[in-house]
């Protein structure tokens, strides 16, 4: 017989408030990088405000933690999994903010045409997006093997941004308008490296949940 059923349905509760921010941040992500792709306007604006739902999911994350911790007198194990999930949902926060960051750019582009259509950016983003789905399911099955294998999507995106890096930096020229493009691609390249970096300290805090022990997956 479960000794502690309000806990257990209190952290139910709190999983599905994860599992539902983390698809909003995924679909965010997509989104924003779709939005760049066909220098959708509309697409953009509307990347920018469902920002806001992000935030509320935080919030809501923020207080079942607490409330967990004050009434559920939880054992040493249920506080890695509350600290966890509250770690989980401050990297998805800013994860959402990195997608804001390239519908800004979309914004920014507004009038003009793309110096060169997107390839490598959006194979950032799909890596990126698989990373984050693979590591919400590391934490709600608690599977130590799933978060670490991020490690290794992560040396992928690394190496497409270095890719990036270098392809847009040998289109720079005396034109301004095309290098504030360009430099702004950049950017947008960046954001979705710290995406993937974000995601590896998701799996970094699942194997820490389920192990006690710390693992570097970023290196």
């Amino acid at each position: 017989m479960d000794a502690r059923p309000g806990f257990h349905q209190s952290l139910a509760l709190l999983q599905k408030e994860l599992q539902d921010m983390g698809e909003s941040v995924e679909d965010l992500i997509f989104k924003s990088v779709e939005s760049l792709a066909k220098l959708d306007e509309k697409a953009a604006v509307q990347v920018i405000k469902t920002d806001d739902l992000i935030d509320d999911y935080l919030t809501t994350i923020d207080e079942l933690c607490l409330r967990l911790i004050a009434l559920q007198q939880p054992m040493a194990s249920d506080l890695r999994i509350i600290g966890t999930a509250l770690k989980i949902a401050t990297d998805l926060e800013r994860i959402a903010d990195h997608a804001v960051d390239i519908a800004k750019i979309t914004i920014r582009f507004a009038g003009e045409e793309l110096v060169k259509p997107l390839e490598v950016i959006p194979q950032m983003a799909e890596i990126a997006i698989e990373m984050l789905h693979e590591s919400l399911l590391s934490y709600t099955e608690r599977d130590v093997h799933r978060a670490a294998s991020l490690a290794e999507k992560d040396d992928r995106v690394d190496k497409l941004y270095s890719t990036v890096m270098q392809e847009l930096m040998s289109l720079m020229s005396s034109d301004y308008n095309r290098n504030r493009q360009l430099t702004h691609l950049l950017f947008v390249a960046h954001f979705l490296e710290r995406v993937a970096d974000h995601t590896t300290n998701i799996g970094e805090g699942v194997i820490y949940m389920v192990t006690g022990k710390r693992k570097d997956l970023n290196v």
